[in-house]
């Protein structure tokens, strides 16, 4: 037998265990680093039914972020504008441009506008808009700087350890609260070192960490 099969053979099972545990690992690791949010959401810009750029009317016009998401301080979720509130303005600006077409329709006939999703959490995942607004944090902290978008794209993870981040360390997110949505205003240039963390001693901000926080 030994002329037949060479002792060699004898380390082929070794060696395909080797070879399966080196190359197996090797994709469990890029797949656990690849198949994160950081990759897989962010940069994620969908193509709209309408192209509403929030550079022009955020970045230009100075629109407040709650005049579209009016439900944003109260609700958990932050709403999308219904078409009615798209044509306040545009029954006037732009009113026969042919780019607004479907909105127009909407208004007219309630149907609503299929608007692409960009920002979306898993379903095991509890986000509260209205907690983290009325404590200080701006849009700009899990949107980006979405006043400068000309189309909405995914800029953060929104991982798990994105918002433990921010949960173990939240004096960076913080600002006065009539500064929430006054996306182009700088706190590093208007407030002193130290009002973060007088902020967190005087707004009792005190974020959990407990999985029961996002997880119920």
């Amino acid at each position: 037998m030994s002329d037949v099969f060479p002792k060699w053979t004898n380390r082929l099972p070794i060696y395909a265990l080797m070879s399966l545990l080196l190359f197996g690992g090797g994709a469990v690791a890029a797949l656990w680093y690849y198949f994160t949010p950081k990759y897989t959401r962010v940069g994620y810009t969908p193509i709209q039914p309408v192209a509403f750029s929030h550079a022009t009317h955020v970045g230009q016009l100075g629109m407040d972020c709650r005049y579209c998401h009016s439900g944003v301080e109260k609700s958990w979720y932050s709403n999308i504008p219904a078409a009615a509130t798209c044509m306040n303005c545009h029954n006037q600006v732009l009113k026969d441009d042919p780019r607004l077409a479907l909105v127009r329709e909407s208004a007219q006939t309630g149907r609503p506008i299929p608007w692409v999703q960009v920002h979306k959490l898993p379903d095991y995942v509890y986000f509260n808009h209205a907690v983290h607004v009325n404590r200080g944090i701006s849009c700009l902290s899990c949107h980006g700087n979405i006043h400068q978008m000309e189309e909405v794209r995914h800029a953060q993870p929104l991982s798990m350890a994105f918002c433990l981040d921010c949960h173990r360390q939240p004096e960076p997110n913080l600002r006065p609260l009539d500064k929430v949505t006054d996306l182009a205003w700088d706190p590093h240039q208007h407030l002193p070192k130290d009002w973060a963390q007088k902020a967190v001693r005087d707004w009792q901000v005190n974020p959990s960490q407990h999985c029961s926080a996002c997880h119920r």
